[in-house]
């Protein structure tokens, strides 16, 4: 049957209906993809610009309130430089000490900057969307000088920030030796994710007390029965390394340490700068209470008898190397500036420090060689030798036959100035 030319222009305007609604829609889905594309790109980028900028007044905030500026006024001009003025229109930045919520909620040490930033949109407001609002949070912690115990009362540290699985060790016990800690345990820097902690052989250690073992990195164990508690914690926050702790800058002056003769067997020495090849002189067996700088070896051989109450040495430069079989009993000073530093070892000295000693042997006071490789080989604890002592190296290593005793306590150790932190915290 034909159609009227009525039923033809109909139908022929009704598609063209039709078609003006596709295209609408289409063009409103285009745009849709465009806010989308642009205005969400848009979005991403100013979400990251708000976090740099967040981040920025986060830490500039710590560090002036740390310095006893107005860090509130140095944060805001921080995020003004970066894009958010405050204006309470098209951005907003709030500062929180402490945090209002969250971890860190209640801790006057941690400084939180919120920054909204309200984006006009190209596209969007096509859809319904004139603005996207971002929302970023960042805290930093400031940490202020304090004095107190290295390295969180820690009885033996390895600082080393790396090291290796075959040469380079950061801590590393072997052959028969047995290490006991009482009033601190163990921390190893290293972020090795093998073998920054490196047990084989009998090597063991014990921990007498709720002490942890703390490793930054991962740990090696031959013998998982001699090491106690075991597993120990690792993947733990790390030191920083120079460390933050003020270290001590320790200078005799003038004075030269001088030998006195008392008879045919035995030299008593008096404190001051030594600069021989090795310390102490020939024949010394008693050493005066004082500070003894020595740019040389500290040697004490097999058979040879030192003591020293309320001593202090400074190795500048060379090593110390203390036999198995001397008797050697050394204790720090009881008071003063070095109150409890028995050896120090600055921080550039990359010698060994062998310590050892007969079972008659002992040390009280901080044995503090950042920047040394400390070997542990002696003092039996069976026959009454100890370490009353925390002991820092750089490398640590112990090994030998005996069972090692160290025992830790703060009043008899050294107290140091630890630096002011500032962190940015997340």
């Amino acid at each position: 049957m034909k159609k009227t030319f009525y039923q033809s222009a109909l139908i022929n305007k009704n598609e063209k209906g039709q078609a003006m609604i596709l295209i609408v829609f289409s063009i409103i889905g285009l745009i849709g993809m465009a806010a989308l594309a642009i205005d969400g790109g848009n979005a991403y980028i100013d979400s990251r610009r708000a976090e740099t900028a967040a981040s920025a007044a986060a830490l500039t905030a710590a560090t002036a309130r740390i310095e006893g500026q107005n860090w509130r006024a140095a944060a805001l001009a921080t995020a003004s430089d970066n894009g958010y003025n405050n204006d309470g229109v098209t951005n907003t930045v709030e500062l929180n000490t402490p945090p209002i919520k969250g971890d860190y909620g209640g801790n006057p040490e941690y400084i939180e900057v919120i920054i909204t930033s309200h984006l006009k949109t190209y596209f969007g407001s096509v859809i319904g969307i004139p603005t996207v609002t971002s929302i970023v949070t960042v805290v930093s912690q400031s940490k202020p000088a304090i004095m107190g115990e290295l390295f969180d009362g820690y009885a033996l540290v390895s600082l080393a920030p790396h090291s290796r699985c075959d040469t380079k060790k950061s801590f590393w016990i072997h052959s028969e030796a047995t290490i006991n800690f009482e009033g601190g345990g163990l921390f190893v820097n290293s972020d090795n994710p093998d073998c920054a902690f490196i047990s084989f052989g009998n090597g063991s250690i014990r921990v007498r007390d709720t002490s942890p073992i703390s490793v930054v990195g991962g740990a090696q164990v031959q013998k998982p029965k001699l090491i106690t508690p075991f597993p120990m914690q690792t993947g733990v926050a790390p030191i920083p390394y120079p460390p933050s702790v003020k270290l001590p800058k320790i200078d005799c002056g003038e004075k030269i340490a001088t030998v006195e003769i008392v008879d045919e067997e035995r030299s008593v020495m008096t404190p001051g700068n030594w600069d021989e090849d090795v310390f102490p002189a020939e024949g010394v067996t008693l050493l005066k209470s004082g500070i003894y700088c020595i740019n040389g070896d500290f040697i004490v051989d097999a058979g040879q008898h030192l003591s020293g109450t309320n001593v202090l040495f400074v190795i500048d430069s060379g090593r110390v190397g203390i036999s198995g079989n001397a008797t050697v009993n050394f204790s720090a000073p009881t008071g003063g500036d070095y109150k409890g530093l028995l050896f120090y070892v600055p921080i550039d000295n990359h010698s060994i420090i062998a310590l050892n000693g007969s079972d008659d042997s002992s040390y009280r006071g901080t044995i503090l060689a950042p920047g040394a490789d400390v070997r542990i080989n002696g003092l039996d604890s069976d026959g009454g030798g100890a370490y009353h002592s925390q002991i820092i190296g750089y490398y640590v290593e112990v090994d030998g036959n005996d069972n090692v005793y160290i025992k830790y306590k703060d009043e008899q150790n050294y107290d140091a100035l630890k630096m002011p932190e500032v962190l940015l915290i997340q």
